[in-house]
């Protein structure tokens, strides 16, 4: 059994998942309430301890690091949203730094897991974070083993994908710390009808998100959203999943009402829309990204698309910018 209770604090950079916070935060909440124990206690940090905005315009007050001894807590989660390029506080990196070397567990929720790779923490360690920041931590970060998973746990650090994974990571804590059944009952009454285990990947399958069933099909898609920066030619596509390019654009018309081609530069451009409204990149770096082979490309493209320039999407609105 855990010792009683176990403090977390939650370290909110700006433009936090309201979401991702909540996941984290209600099991523990419930665990509370069902036990008629205080089996956990958490507190809000930030960098200065002024009220910091979620993604969603949501100010909660929090207390400042300065003011907390990270001794005081068994676990410290990072929880950030996208806007992460401009995470790169020392006061922060120090704060965790200290912490870790106390013996406290240190997590990230979300894209948090870009604070602990800057402040040195995910050295020899596994982690992982949101999907749609995968590719750029691997590229910041090339040296670090990132997984796909929901959540990872190796030894103190405890890293999550964010959104409502934080609901499964919690009722796993929950689960080791006072057995599974007692989080059965916790997620009964979230109506969390499954506790997913950390291994699980963090998107929808691609045949349950596009309602495919021909198996050829799904990998086609896979090899699509596999190969967004280096697009792979039509024939070599069909050839990978066993067709003759005749076949794959007729199924795939009968299936998505377009073609294959279509397809695959409106995913491409998806991709390339998320980055503009979400990161600072150039967008000549973006269109290689995304496989358009100059910004001119890209912008051609694009309105095409969106009947709007790349250039637009630049002003981000503060919901535009985090994942869920």
């Amino acid at each position: 059994m855990a010792a009683i209770p176990l403090n977390f604090g939650f370290l909110l950079l700006p433009e936090y998942s309201m979401m991702t916070l909540a996941s984290a935060t209600e099991p523990l909440r419930m665990a509370n309430r069902l036990s008629g124990e205080q089996l956990y206690r958490w507190h809000l940090l930030s960098a200065t301890g002024s009220p910091i905005s979620s993604s969603s315009g949501f100010a909660l007050e929090t207390a400042s690091i300065q003011n907390k001894l990270s001794k005081e807590f068994d676990w410290i989660f990072v929880i950030a949203g996208f806007g992460h390029e401009t995470h790169r506080d020392p006061a922060i990196h120090r704060y965790l730094q200290l912490a870790a070397g106390k013996g406290v567990g240190i997590g990230a929720m979300s894209t948090g897991s870009f604070v602990l790779a800057r402040a040195g923490l995910l050295r020899g360690y596994r982690c992982t974070l949101h999907w749609e920041a995968l590719r750029q931590f691997s590229e910041e970060f090339p040296g670090i083993e990132v997984q796909r998973e929901l959540y990872v746990r190796d030894r103190s650090r405890l890293t999550c994908a964010g959104g409502t994974a934080g609901i499964d990571l919690m009722l796993d804590q929950i689960s080791a710390d006072h057995g599974v059944v007692f989080a059965a009952e916790v997620a009964d009454v979230l109506l969390h009808s499954r506790i997913r285990g950390a291994d699980e990947f963090q998107r929808m399958a691609v045949n349950l998100r596009y309602h495919i069933h021909d198996a050829r099909i799904v990998k086609a898609v896979e090899l699509m959203e596999q190969n967004l920066e280096s697009p792979i030619s039509l024939d070599e596509m069909a050839a990978l999943c066993s067709l003759s390019v005749r076949q794959l654009e007729r199924l795939w018309r009968q299936i998505f009402e377009c073609s294959p081609k279509t397809f695959y530069v409106n995913l491409r451009l998806a991709e390339a829309r998320r980055l503009l409204r979400e990161s600072t990149e150039s967008k000549a770096s973006i269109a290689m990204r995304c496989g358009f082979s100059s910004a001119s490309h890209l912008g051609a493209a694009y309105i095409k698309r969106y009947g709007r320039s790349p250039g637009l999407e630049r002003p981000m609105s503060v919901g535009d910018r985090s994942p869920t």
